[in-house]
């Protein structure tokens, strides 16, 4: 429960939730309502006897969310569908997605008078289903070591992942070592030994400008010979449309199933939540060059729109290790499909 209580106050605090974004448009709609509106409402049979001071019309949203005290409940029909979808669609949930959600959400109830728990409820349910599926940890093997192969473009935060990752790792009892593939940046492998201090995980590095297959070959023998359990293989970030570094990606995969052709065991492609639906196209990049094996999303506390981790999961059905919402290092926990549902929707954990 810490971490849901840490995941809804933060996520998406730098805007809006779900919930609050319902809310904004409400208030944009009862504002711009014109005196004829407030007219037409008035001489409405079940609205005549509303009081004056809630006469304007509160839109579609207004009436599915119940807001005003005396209509707790509203039928669920085409236009409020229309609305909701736009709205998930707005959150980067993608078109196919709101639609099969809303769509869901209708089954059965289409047509009643529904209060704005049970919409939400109602989404909650449908957001948890889609992702129920996707919700693994990282699997550990038997396997020694185990190669786990760090990926995403600049930015997406491969780099505190690991930390947090390799410190969660030796808390179970398990030895890590780091290898700080990114040779080319001088502050990334400097990023990246704070976070092995961090986690008292040594990080394995080679000179600036280093050939990174090169270090990964020797990061990978060394561990053989040490026995450790993991080895957490940082990369450069890579934009996705830049076919040398993608390249380059794939000759590090190639060497290190030259040392152990069953490696890497799990390949970690991290996506930041602020990217959106962008994160969709990055998964069919990495997938095709690096065999991804499961998602962390990062920086849900950055973002209004966490619809895309629904998208992704709905889309790709990989493997949601973990999820981010800050950068302390115990940040990152395993993806929680029923809290992460109600926390984007604004509901209380069960």
């Amino acid at each position: 429960m810490a971490f849901f209580s840490k995941l809804k106050d933060r996520l998406f605090k730098s805007s809006s939730k779900l919930e609050q974004g319902l809310e904004a448009i409400v208030d944009e709609t009862a504002a711009a309502a014109s005196p004829a509106a407030d007219s037409a409402v008035h001489t409405a049979p079940e609205t005549r006897s509303q009081p004056a001071s809630q006469s304007a019309s509160p839109g579609v949203l207004g009436r599915l969310l119940g807001r005003q005290a005396d209509e707790p409940r509203r039928v669920l029909d085409d236009d409020m569908l229309e609305q909701l979808e736009e709205l998930l669609i707005a959150s980067d949930m993608g078109v196919d997605t709101a639609l099969r959600v809303t769509a869901n959400m209708a089954e059965g109830r289409f047509g009643k008078r529904l209060s704005t728990v049970e919409i939400k409820q109602l989404l909650a349910a449908e957001i948890a289903r889609i992702m129920e599926n996707v919700a693994k940890p990282m699997p550990i093997y038997s396997k020694r070591p185990q190669v786990v192969l760090v990926v995403g473009v600049n930015g997406s935060g491969k780099t505190t992942t690991i930390g947090k990752l390799a410190s969660q790792f030796k808390a179970a009892g398990k030895t890590v070592v780091i290898a700080a593939g990114d040779t080319f940046r001088a502050a990334a492998v400097e990023q990246l030994q704070v976070w092995g201090d961090r986690a008292g995980v040594p990080v394995l590095t080679a000179p600036e400008g280093s050939d990174p297959a090169s270090l990964v070959f020797d990061a990978l023998t060394k561990a053989q010979a040490d026995g450790a359990d993991l080895l957490m293989i940082d990369t450069a970030g890579r934009l996705q449309n830049r076919a040398d570094l993608m390249e380059e990606l794939a000759k590090i995969v190639r060497v290190i199933r030259k040392v152990d052709p069953s490696a890497p065991h799990n390949t970690l492609l991290v996506l930041d939540a602020t990217t959106g639906q962008n994160a969709l196209n990055q998964v069919e990049v990495f997938q095709k060059i690096s065999d991804v094996s499961g998602l962390v999303m990062t920086k849900l506390d950055g973002t209004a729109r966490g619809g895309v981790l629904v998208a992704l999961a709905d889309k790709f059905g990989l493997p949601i290790h973990a999820i981010g919402v800050g950068e302390q290092i115990d940040d990152l926990a395993p993806f929680d499909p029923q809290e992460f549902a109600a926390a984007l929707t604004g509901l209380d954990a069960r």
